[in-house]
Formats: structure tokens, C-alpha cells, sequence
């Protein structure tokens, strides 16, 4: 029997053809996610041109993640009267422009300018990819196939974009990023589209309740966790001596993994209960979290940098799945979203803060483990009470 619901917000839309939704929101998870993942190589390439510090490059990435959040809080009380589609090609456009435009320049305001504008349009394509799945049969599923697609995207990417950076700095960098934005949202074009149902005006007024908040809190304490690390990613695998070329690699290996990961969880995630998938994966995540920065061992940093990368693209969609089974339904999950990005860039301060504070990175992956695993206690709560309930029913 398959517990995976739409959105509370109304009737599921299942009449959309599967080849030209999945294409859709692999690309706009893709365009949306494009900039979390492979801002740590402009972060690598700044720092080693211009001499920025770990607070100004923890702030630089902060401001593109705040700007994020802010664009997606934006959409939230909005999301029922918006469509998914213009929402993409609005935040393709923003996007381009703003990645050319810092590649024009090495001044630092400028560039924090740069990093705003990209948050606001990569929040924009987030909302409409959570929109977009909110308003399918099983839109859980349809997160996890979206990331298995856009990990598969990735891992080439991941192999690119170093070698770019290599060849032609960060300016390369830039403009490499614009292009597979361009390309990606043009495919978002695929995305289903129209407003939201009538069913869904009730539930873009239903309050968040308590149940709401602890998701919200659930994915706040995962976020700034797992990923205050994430800026500096590559700076910590260069400490121990990988380059950034070799880094790349392991991150294609990784998403690689981390595909494998989610399309097995989409086949299968209708049929699993909601609380210890989610304890599993949140408990595996914050362990490798703490293994990144206190291994010393170019084995042992590839081995967690994979199992850490699989284990947090499973419990991203297993997080929004509570969000989504709430009343509140495609506004809940994009305010997870939304607390996600919000989350995580106070974690990138503090990290660049404790980085250099201590001269070193050691300290944030095991602060952030605990952090993380915090998670459980907020979450669990939620995923117990919904599998009461789907045992009731099923009896």
C-alpha cells in the first residue's frame, strides 16, 4: 500500500506524462541546487587569487544562502497562486545574470552583490521545483527522483568544473555555472504547470501547528549540522593534501552514490514507515560529518566525504516528506526548504568564524555531527505519530 501523499493542499495532478515531469524536475533540482554544491570551488579559487579570508568567504556564501531562504519565505504564503513554470524561467534569468556579472569582477562588495542575486534566483527554482512536486500523486518520490537526476548531472559536473577552474579561474568558473544554468532552465521549461488547486486555497491558510514547527526545527538543526562545513569543503581536503582536481573526483563518485541512493529510495519510499528511515539516515549523516574534518587520511576522507553525501540526499526528501503530509502542505515544504537554506547560512559564518578562530577546521565537523543528530529528537516526535496513524488505517 503506498503511504506516500500529495500535498494536504488538494487532489493530486497525476496526468502529467512521466518522461517530461521527471526531465523537468531533475532540471530545476539540478538549477537550484547548482550553486550549494559547487560554490566551494569559487570559495577555493577567491581565496587563492585575492587573498579573502575564511570570515569574508563564510560571509560571501551566507549572503547567497540568506537571499535563498528570503526568496522562498517569500513564495511560501504565496505558493498557491503561482506557477511553477514562470517561477523557473524568472529564476533561470536572475541567475545567469548574476553569475556572468561577478565574473566581470574581483571587488568584493561587488561580488557579495553577485552571491545575493544568485540566492534569489536558486530560492526562486527551489520554490518552483517544490511546487511543481506538491502538486503530483507522490511528490516525496518525485523529490528523490529529482535528486537522483540531478546527482547524475553532477557528477560530471563535479569533474568539469575543477578543471575549468584549472584552465580558466574563476572567471571560467563563473561563466561555466551561468551555461548549465541556461541549460538547465530551458529543460525546467518542463516542469508541470498552472496554480495550485482549489483545494489547495484551504491549506495556504492552515497553520503550521506544533507538529509543523518541530519539522521546521528538525531541518534547521540539519542544516547548520551537516553543512557549515560544506563551504570549505575543498579547503579541508586540500589541508590534508588533495588537490581540488582530485576532490573532484571523489564528489563524482559521490553523487554518483547518492543517485544510486535516491532512486532506490523513490522505488521504495511509498512502502516505508516515516520514523526510522529517517533516525537511520540523520544518525548517519551526522557521524560522517564529524569523520570529514578529523581524518587525516586520503582514504578515509573519500570513504566519509561518500557516505556523507549519500546519507544527507536521503534524508532531505525523507525531512520533507513530514512537511508535506501536514495541512499546510506545498507552504510547509517550502518554508523547510526555506529553513534549510536560512540554517545553513548561519552555519557557514559560524564555521569561517571557528576556522579561523582555531586556525584549522577540525572543530566543525564534530560540533556539526552533534548538531545534527539533534535532528532525531525534533523529527521523531512527527514520523512516529503519521506511522500510528497509517497502522490504524491499513488494520
Amino acid at each position: 500500500m503506498d503511504h506516500s501523499h500529495g500535498s494536504a493542499a488538494g487532489p493530486a495532478r497525476g496526468t502529467a506524462s512521466f518522461v517530461p515531469t521527471l526531465i523537468g524536475i531533475g532540471a530545476a533540482t539540478a538549477a537550484a541546487h547548482i550553486g550549494n554544491n559547487f560554490t566551494t570551488y569559487l570559495v577555493g579559487g577567491l581565496m587563492d587569487r585575492f587573498g579573502f579570508t575564511p570570515v569574508a568567504m563564510g560571509a560571501w556564501n551566507m549572503a547567497e544562502t540568506l537571499s535563498y531562504a528570503a526568496a522562498m519565505f517569500l513564495v511560501a504564503p504565496r505558493a498557491r497562486g503561482l506557477d511553477a513554470r514562470v517561477l523557473a524561467m524568472i529564476a533561470s534569468v536572475v541567475v545567469i545574470a548574476a553569475q556572468a556579472g561577478s565574473s566581470l569582477t574581483g571587488a568584493y562588495p561587488l561580488l557579495l552583490a553577485g552571491r545575493i542575486g544568485t540566492g534569489l534566483g536558486f530560492g526562486l527554482m527551489n520554490s518552483a521545483l517544490n511546487l511543481a512536486a506538491g502538486r503530483t500523486g507522490n511528490p516525496a518520490r518525485w523529490i528523490s527522483l529529482g535528486i537522483a537526476v540531478q546527482t547524475l548531472l553532477y557528477s560530471g559536473i563535479a569533474i568539469v568544473v575543477p578543471l575549468i577552474g584549472r584552465d580558466y579561474g574563476e572567471q571560467g568558473m563563473f561563466l561555466g555555472l551561468a551555461a548549465m544554468s541556461l541549460l538547465f532552465g530551458l529543460c525546467a521549461l518542463l516542469l508541470p504547470g498552472g496554480k495550485g488547486s482549489a483545494g489547495s486555497a484551504s491549506a495556504g491558510t492552515a497553520p503550521i501547528g506544533a507538529e509543523g514547527l518541530r519539522v521546521l526545527a528538525a531541518m534547521a538543526l540539519f542544516a547548520f549540522g551537516s553543512l557549515a562545513i560544506w563551504p570549505f569543503i575543498e579547503r579541508t581536503a586540500h589541508a590534508i593534501g588533495i588537490p581540488a582536481t582530485q576532490f573532484g573526483l571523489y564528489q563524482s563518485a559521490a553523487v554518483l552514490a547518492s543517485a544510486v541512493g535516491n532512486a532506490g529510495l523513490a522505488l521504495v519510499i511509498g512502502r516505508l514507515p516515516r520514523a526510522w528511515p529517517l533516525a537511520a539516515a540523520l544518525g548517519s549523516c551526522a557521524l560522517m560529518c564529524g569523520l570529514l574534518t578529523t581524518v587525516a587520511s586520503e582514504a578515509a576522507f573519500a570513504a566519509a566525504f561518500i557516505a556523507f553525501m549519500v546519507s544527507w540526499f536521503l534524508t532531505y526528501p525523507l525531512l520533507l516528506r513530514l512537511a508535506y503530509a501536514q495541512p499546510a502542505g506545498e507552504r510547509l515544504a517550502v518554508m523547510t526548504t526555506g529553513t534549510w537554506l536560512l540554517s545553513q547560512s548561519l552555519g557557514s559564518l559560524a564555521a569561517g568564524a571557528m576556522a579561523q578562530g582555531f586556525g584549522a577546521y577540525t572543530l566543525i565537523g564534530p560540533v556539526g555531527g552533534v548538531i545534527c543528530a539533534l535532528a532525531i529528537v525534533a523529527a521523531m516526535p512527527v514520523a512516529r505519530r503519521l506511522d500510528r496513524e497509517v497502522g490504524s488505517t491499513s488494520r
